[in-house]
C-alpha cells in the first residue's frame, strides 16, 4: 500500500497539546475595568513569571496572548538550579516539586558499543542542587493560577506584532492606549524583536517529541538519558512528572532530525522508524509501544538569535524573543525566568524607567552571551553531519570530563551557573 503524502509538519509553536486552561480546572482570569500600567506579550513561562513578579510589586499588569485561551505549548523540559532559584523567590518551588520529577544526572551513551560519553551529575556542583523535569502543562498551571490569584489581567485572542512608544499594535492594525512599559515575552519568532533588527538563523536540526507514560525500569527516574549514533541520531527520555489532575508519571521522548527531511520521516512509516529506534536502543520498547500514530510526534524547529540590546523606548524584550538557540544545554525556559527576575529587580531598584531598562540589559548581557556561545559550540557534537566531531565526543570528551575539576565545570555549564546569576541578588 502506498503511503499518503505527508502533510505540513506540526511545529510546536503552532500546535498545542489538547490540554487547555479549562481542562486544567483553572478559573478564568478576572477582568477589571481599570487601566494597566504594564503590558506583557505572551503567556509562556517567561511572560507569566514577569507578570506575577510585577503584580506582586503593586503594579497593574495585563498579559496579551494570541490564543483564545491561554494554554501550554510543548512537552517536558528541565528546570535548572538557575530557574529554580527564580521560582524560590516567587514561592512556587514546592508546587513545582510536587508535580515535577527530580533529576540528579544526565547520561549519554553511544549506540554501537554503549560507551558512556556524557555523565553530568548535579552533586558535583559547588552548591549542589538537582534539576527538575516538568511537563509544560504543569508549569503553565502553576504560573497561571498564581497570576490569577495575584490579580493579573489577561486579554486573549489578539496577536501583537509591534510596539511603539508604549502602544501595542495588533495584526489588524489596531493601536492600544499607551502603557508605561511593554514587555515582549512572545517567543523565538517575536515580530517585535524582528522589528528591532534581530537576525534569526534557522538551525538545520530540530527534534520530534512526544509525551508518553513513564516506561519504568531499566530507565532511571532521576536521569535524563540519551543515546547517540554519531551526531546524526540522538534519542532521549526525560522524566517529567505528572500533568495537573493526573497522578500517572510521564516522560518526554525526543528524536533528533533535520527539519528538511521531516517529510521523508513521515513517508517512511511509523513501524519502520520504530524498528530503527529499537535497534539503537532496545530498552525503548514500552516507549515505542505508546506511540501508535505519527500525529503523536510534534516537530520542533530551532533558531539562533540574540538582540544586541533587549530594550527600547518603554520596551523590554525577554526570553527567547531576546535570545534563542539550540536546546542542547537545556537553558531556554531558565534563561527566560532569569530575565524576568533581572527586570523585576531593576524596576524595584530604579525609579527612572530608562535607568531600570539599562540596568536589566547590563545584568543579563554576559550570562546570555556566554550561553549563546556555548550552545553554538556544543551543538555540532550532537547534531551534525560527518564523523569527526562525534568521534571527538565519543573518544576524547569523556576522558577530559574525568580530569580534576572537570566534573564540576561540566555540571556548572549544564546547570546554567557559569557566571552564576544567582549571586547578584545576594540570595
Amino acid at each position: 500500500m502506498t503511503e499518503k503524502a505527508a502533510p505540513k509538519p506540526r511545529k510546536s509553536r503552532a500546535k498545542a497539546p489538547k490540554t487547555t486552561a479549562a481542562a486544567l480546572d483553572i478559573p478564568p482570569a478576572p477582568r477589571r475595568p481599570r487601566a494597566a500600567d504594564i503590558a506583557v506579550i505572551g503567556a509562556g513561562p517567561t511572560g507569566l513569571a514577569v507578570a506575577l513578579m510585577l503584580t506582586r510589586q503593586g503594579r497593574r499588569v495585563m498579559v496579551h496572548e494570541r490564543f483564545a485561551t491561554p494554554r501550554p505549548v510543548g512537552a517536558g523540559f528541565m528546570l535548572q538550579p538557575t530557574g529554580l532559584h527564580v521560582l524560590d523567590r516567587l514561592g512556587l518551588t514546592p508546587r513545582v516539586e510536587a508535580c515535577g520529577q527530580r533529576i540528579d544526572h544526565i547520561l549519554g551513551r553511544e549506540a554501537r558499543r554503549g560507551r558512556v560519553v556524557l555523565d553530568v551529575r548535579y552533586s558535583d556542583l559547588k552548591r549542589p542542587r538537582p534539576a527538575i523535569g516538568i511537563h509544560r502543562a504543569a508549569m503553565f498551571a502553576i504560573l497561571y493560577e498564581a497570576c490569577v490569584e495575584a490579580g493579573v489581567d489577561f486579554e486573549t485572542d489578539r496577536e501583537i506584532v509591534a510596539a511603539d512608544a508604549g502602544r501595542l499594535i495588533d495584526s489588524g492594525g489596531r493601536r492600544s492606549a499607551p502603557f508605561n512599559l511593554v514587555i515582549d515575552a512572545s517567543g523565538a519568532r517575536s515580530a517585535i524583536a524582528a522589528g528591532m533588527g534581530v537576525e534569526r538563523r534557522d538551525l538545520a536540526w530540530g527534534a520530534l517529541w512526544a509525551t508518553v507514560p513513564w516506561p519504568g525500569a531499566p530507565f532511571d527516574p532521576t536521569a535524563l538519558e540519551q543515546v547517540y549514533l554519531g551526531a546524526s541520531r540522538m534519542l532521549g527520555v526525560l522524566p517529567c512528572g505528572t500533568r495537573p489532575g493526573d497522578a500517572a508519571p510521564l516522560a518526554t521522548f525526543f528524536w533528533s532530525l533535520k527539519t528538511e527531511i521531516w517529510p521523508d520521516w513521515y513517508a517512511l512509516g511509523l513501524e519502520t522508524w520504530k524498528d530503527h529506534c529499537l535497534r539503537l536502543w532496545p530498552e525503548l520498547t514500552p516507549v515505542m509501544d505508546a506511540i501508535t500514530d505519527r500525529e503523536q510526534m510534534t516537530l520542533a524547529s530551532y533558531g539562533h538569535q540574540t538582540l544586541a540590546r533587549p530594550v527600547g523606548d518603554r520596551l523590554a524584550v525577554l526570553g527567547d524573543a531576546a535570545h534563542s538557540t539550540s536546546p542542547q544545554l537545556g537553558q531556554g525556559v531558565n534563561m527566560g525566568l532569569l530575565d524576568a527576575q533581572a527586570l523585576g529587580d531593576a524596576l524595584m531598584a530604579h525609579r527612572d524607567l530608562s535607568t531600570a531598562l539599562n540596568a536589566y540589559a547590563r545584568a543579563r548581557r554576559w550570562h546570555v552571551r556566554l550561553y549563546q556561545a556555548l550552545s553554538l559550540g556544543f551543538t555540532p557534537f550532537y547534531q551534525a553531519d560527518g564523523r569527526l566531531l562525534p568521534w571527538v565526543r565519543d573518544h576524547m570528551l569523556g576522558k577530559v570530563a574525568r580530569l580534576p575539576l572537570a566534573p564540576r565545570l561540566l555540571a556548572a555549564t549544564v546547570a546554567g551557573v557559569l557566571l552564576d546569576p544567582r549571586a547578584r541578588d545576594g540570595r
